[in-house]
């Protein structure tokens, strides 16, 4: 006998899908593989069991559809029988009389349309035969085809335990083709998806809600419908096998089969759990009857919503009014008749089982999550795995990504964050310097401009105002005036001076130069006043680097200088130099009064300055700026004037590549 194991039941809308995991987490075999973030099914891994199915809150796991294909066998010439699932009182619970439900199938073309209960029923009496001629012996019932993959796939040492009976479904269909003829065409409709690759037996299968498409593409109401009886054999007692212990019940109809020896478990944790343990020793005298799903009332077929315990009522109601009015002679009479057809069924076992990690690998893998240390692993289950260790072996494997991991995900993204935030910071102070660049080339021509008109009229200045001066007698006010004259003018000729140092582009003439020599050389350049203390650092292994000396003695010693007149009632001036093999950094830092937040733009502006007047010219930082530019360098300048934030005072950091002669 052919099977259909192999066809694929569940597709992905890599559209819908929204990194969710809740797939990965109910898929009770993990035939669940992440691929950029996305789940797709692994067809050689699915049971069929539909739980990704119904868990998908985007509809992003679908099953394979068959309403086309049986709109398509409805057209052709063959006589067909739909045969519906016990569990349809459950499932339409709004038609309350099941006849009209009969008339509806009977409306899409159906010539025939009877129960598999009544399978259920030969069935039931085939396990309950086996029971009592094995003498108790253990075994795992194999009506339910995800619980057949299960064990096929994934434990394939428990195939010869499996009870060789046909299920409900497989056994009707046989009823039919025997009451009907082999050339019949049979549907089977029902909860679950497992059943479209349970066997070849069976020409097309529907599930309740693909029967609810096709009435609605067909218009087919119930209120418009003629009542119809179901076609026999009708069935008995088989009616309440899709509820919870319904086999049990079934089979044992004269309390025949001790409880005692059957261990019923229902649901994806429970069936695992309880093959686990059989397949250990602890209950292999058992007799397990176990279902995938907690009844077939809750099959990944049936509407969403359902409420477990209303369908479960309505399916008991539906088989109490059925015994009431069930002709037993004559449901006895089609027992014996259909009981002697071939109810066997057979498995073979197909391990689909992954090889195993080595430990290595899966360290590796748990690593690449962050996690060093038993205390890393927080097995919160969010990655869809049970433990991190689960998940570190999905990886190895080829089945998860490691940013399934959502501690892991949320450092990293924190870690990208702080990183974003320090780029952005690099791009502001980026942006700022080449504004800055930009307004001192600017400044540079026009202070080039103003310097070479200036440059003249101020020597004529300057000669005629000493030629008055040495001709004025002493002690004449005249001189006094003319010697302010000669004062101030000297004083413009200066900052014409400056303006003419801060334009020009001068050349850089690199020499190899002892930085730790130099940086000391600059406090021997300078005047210390008594109230200031100096303290020199060094932390560089090599102090070789090539510099322009003189322009560069020129940034120490104005920063140094500058230093100092921020401290006029005393205080620390402190210079350092580090180095890596590619830079050197000098620093200068005073404990002086600050610069407010508001003027730290402006710094390098040329003609800013906040000393007195006649104190300084604002072009002593623009100069600074612009050698080290030069330098192709960077300078940086961190500074406190408020005593409420802390220790007050600046520190310059002057960052040079370390140059070749």
């Amino acid at each position: 006998m052919s099977h259909s194991y192999n066809r694929q039941l569940v597709f992905t809308l890599k559209d819908r899908c929204r990194v969710c995991f809740t797939c990965v987490r109910e898929c009770p075999v993990k035939a669940i593989k992440i691929i950029n973030g996305q789940a797709e099914v692994i067809n050689d891994r699915c049971i069929g069991c539909g739980n990704c199915v119904k868990v998908c809150s985007q509809g992003a796991k679908i099953p394979l559809r068959s309403v086309d294909s049986v709109l398509a066998l409805l057209k052709s010439d063959s006589t067909i029988a739909a045969c519906i699932a016990p569990s349809f009182p459950a499932e339409f619970d709004e038609i309350t009389d099941h006849r009209k439900l009969v008339g509806m199938i009977r409306k899409l073309g159906f010539d025939y349309v009877t129960e598999v209960s009544f399978g259920a029923d030969i069935v039931a009496r085939e396990y309950e035969k086996k029971i009592k001629e094995g003498g108790f012996e253990g075994d795992i019932s194999s009506d339910c085809p995800a619980i057949v993959y299960f064990i096929r796939h994934y434990h394939p040492d428990m195939v010869p335990y499996l009870v060789p009976i046909a299920s409900p479904m497989v056994a009707m269909t046989r009823v039919m083709k025997e009451k009907h003829g082999k050339d019949l065409k049979v549907v089977f409709i029902g909860p679950c998806f497992a059943k479209k690759a349970e066997t070849d037996e069976v020409d097309e299968v529907l599930t309740f809600v693909e029967l609810r498409e096709m009435f609605d593409k067909l218009n087919i109401r119930a209120e418009s419908t003629e009542a119809s009886d179901f076609d026999p054999p009708h069935s008995g007692k088989g009616a309440i096998f899709p509820i919870s212990r319904g086999l049990y019940y079934t089979a044992n109809n004269q309390e025949s089969i001790p409880e005692e020896h059957v261990i019923i478990a229902e649901g994806q944790v429970n069936f695992k759990e309880a093959i686990r343990e059989f397949e250990e020793g602890y209950i292999r005298k058992k007799h397990l009857m176990l279902l995938c799903c907690e009844g077939c009332i809750m099959g990944p077929g049936t509407s969403p919503g359902g409420k477990r315990f209303a369908r479960s009522a309505a399916v008991g109601e539906y088989v109490s009014n059925k015994l009431r009015n069930n002709d037993v002679e004559r449901w006895e009479g089609e027992m014996q008749t259909y009981g002697r057809l071939d109810l066997s069924q057979s498995f073979t076992p197909e391990d689909r089982r992954l090889e195993p990690p080595t430990n290595e690998e899966v360290l590796k893998a748990l690593h690449s999550m962050g996690k060093f240390s038993p205390q890393d692993h927080l097995n919160c289950g969010a990655c869809g795995y049970n433990t991190c260790v689960d998940h570190a072996s999905a990886i190895v494997n080829g089945l998860a990504e490691t940013e399934m991991c959502l501690p892991y995900t949320i450092e990293k993204l924190h870690d990208s964050i702080g990183n974003l935030n320090v780029s952005n910071e690099k791009l502001a102070k980026a942006k700022a310097a080449l504004k800055q660049s930009e307004k001192l080339a600017h400044m540079g021509q026009l202070s080039a401009g103003i310097a070479h008109e200036l440059n003249n009229p101020l020597g004529v200045i300057t000669m005629y105002s000493n030629i008055l001066m040495d001709e004025a007698p002493e002690g004449d006010s005249v001189r006094e005036d003319l010697q302010l004259i000669v004062e101030q003018a000297e004083r413009c000729k200066k900052i014409v001076s400056g303006l003419l140092n801060f334009a020009r582009k001068n050349q850089v003439n690199r020499s190899e130069t002892d930085v730790v020599k130099f940086m000391q050389h600059s406090l021997n350049s300078i005047v210390k006043p008594e109230n200031i203390t100096f303290s020199v650092s060094s932390e560089i292994s090599d102090p070789v680097a090539w510099l322009d000396i003189d322009q560069m003695m020129q940034v120490l010693t104005n920063l140094e200088k500058n230093a100092i007149e921020a401290m006029p009632g005393g205080g620390e001036l402190k210079v350092g130099v580090e180095g890596t093999p590619d830079e050197i950094v000098f620093t200068v830092s005073d404990s002086g009064s600050g610069i407010l937040k508001e003027n730290m733009d402006k710094l390098f502006t040329p003609f800013f300055t906040t000393k007195e007047m006649g104190k300084g010219t604002g072009l002593g930082l623009a100069l600074i700026y612009g050698i080290v530019k030069m330098h192709k360098g960077k300078i940086q300048v961190s500074s406190n004037a408020d005593p409420a934030e802390g220790p007050t005072g600046t520190t310059f950091l002057i960052t040079v590549p370390r140059g070749r002669a």
